[in-house]
Formats: C-alpha cells, sequence, structure tokens
C-alpha cells in the first residue's frame, strides 16, 4: 500500500522545505510559506547548502536561527540523490508560563484602547516623536489588564532614550498557538527604534510569560505576541 505522507508535513507547525539542484522550491509546507514572508529563498537555501551532509542522508544540527518573530533551535538537511534537498527548521520552544491561566479572572479588553492609555501615560515623562499604527477591527479580547499594562510601562520605558519611536499592531494572519488545549489567534506589538535600554528585559519576560505571551527582545526592538483570548 502506497502511502502519501503530505499531508502530515503540511500539518506540522516546522517549516519544511524543499529544493531542486538549482534552489528553486519544488515543495513547501504552510508553515514555511508564512516564513518565506521574513526571510529570502536564497538565504535559505545557501544554510541549507551550508549544513548538508557530506554523503546521502540527513543531518540535524543546533543552531540558533531568528527571523522577525519566528526563532529556531535546529534544522535538519537531507538529501537521496543530487536533484533534491529538504530544509526542515524547528520553532523553539516557548516558555512555559509560570501559573495556569485562569479565564474567568481575566477581562474582555479594547487592545487598542489600553495602548492608547499607556501611551499617553508615557509622552507624560518623555517627549519623544511616536507613530503608531494600529488595526482598529481587532475584536475585544481577554486579558489580565494590570500586568499586561505593566509589561507595556516596562517595555515602553526601555525606549525612553530614543529619538523616535514606531509602534504596530496587527493580527498574525495563519498563526495560532495552543492554551490549555484550545487554539488562539495571535494579536502581534511590535515597537521599534534607533536603540533601547536592555536593563529590565528580564522583568519583561517575567511579565509577558505570566500572561503567555511571547516576548522577543532586540537591540532596536520588542516584539510580543499576544493570544486573542475569546
Amino acid at each position: 500500500m502506497q502511502i502519501n505522507f503530505e499531508s502530515f508535513v503540511e500539518w506540522d507547525n516546522s517549516p519544511f522545505i524543499l529544493f531542486n539542484h538549482l534552489g528553486k522550491i519544488i515543495y513547501l509546507n504552510n508553515a514555511a510559506e508564512i516564513l518565506f514572508g521574513y526571510v529570502s529563498k536564497k538565504e535559505l537555501y545557501d544554510i541549507a547548502l551550508s549544513y548538508a551532509p557530506q554523503n546521502f542522508g540527513y543531518k540535524t544540527t543546533t543552531l540558533s536561527l531568528t527571523y522577525d518573530s519566528f526563532m529556531f533551535y535546529a534544522i535538519t538537511v537531507g538529501y537521496e540523490n543530487e536533484e533534491q534537498l529538504s530544509l526542515r527548521l524547528y520553532n523553539a520552544p516557548r516558555l512555559k508560563p509560570t501559573k495556569k491561566l485562569e479565564r474567568d479572572k481575566l477581562i474582555v479588553t479594547d487592545i487598542n484602547i489600553l495602548l492608547e492609555a499607556n501611551i499617553a501615560l508615557f509622552k507624560t515623562k518623555n517627549n519623544n516623536k511616536l507613530t503608531l499604527l494600529t488595526d482598529q477591527d481587532l475584536p475585544p479580547f481577554k486579558m489580565d489588564q494590570n500586568n499586561f499594562s505593566k509589561l507595556l510601562r516596562k517595555t515602553l520605558d526601555t525606549f525612553r532614550a530614543s529619538d523616535s519611536i514606531d509602534i504596530s499592531l496587527k493580527l498574525l494572519i495563519g498563526q495560532h498557538l495552543i492554551i490549555d488545549n484550545n487554539k488562539e489567534a495571535i494579536v502581534k506589538l511590535s515597537i521599534k527604534a534607533n536603540g533601547r535600554y536592555a536593563d529590565a528585559d528580564a522583568e519583561i519576560h517575567t511579565l509577558a510569560t505570566q500572561s503567555q505571551i511571547k516576548c522577543i527582545t532586540k537591540e532596536f526592538s520588542i516584539d510580543l505576541e499576544i493570544p486573542l483570548i475569546r
């Protein structure tokens, strides 16, 4: 009996790409299609070539790759002939929350209003030029308002010395996370500037984890991936 494994690869949330010997994509799953919105085909093909095994077969390598909010801790590169080369990237695990999410204690919140309120508070102490781009069609969803406001204040404060700050809030199309066996959509809050302080990063990560928010801190930005809990 012939077994078709394509559906299983398509359902996997680890990006999988099959290249030909010229670097052209023969096949990719849905996770890889989303990833290509943040990284070029050539860069991933070059990585596959660099970490390919010397002989037919496959090789798994532990390494750290980050593309926007996508973080990977390992890759597998394999080939059975000279014509095709496969690449699979393994998602870095999310930090486990220190406590169970108590949905009944969460408050239905318009995140745009809460964000604007915390930005207004930030502006009372800072004169930085600030631009804000949000999705006004985002529906209200449940969150711990106190914890999230504290997280926002800490996050914004790391940009206090920046000349200008760019803030955007949007729904991540096609991306979800699982919380208590429930599939939740993701809202991404991005804050970028020409530099920031990193002294509060540990506390920011702790506050984010408490609300099951994925936090990505970089030299010039902080991204918060917030579960849209209905």
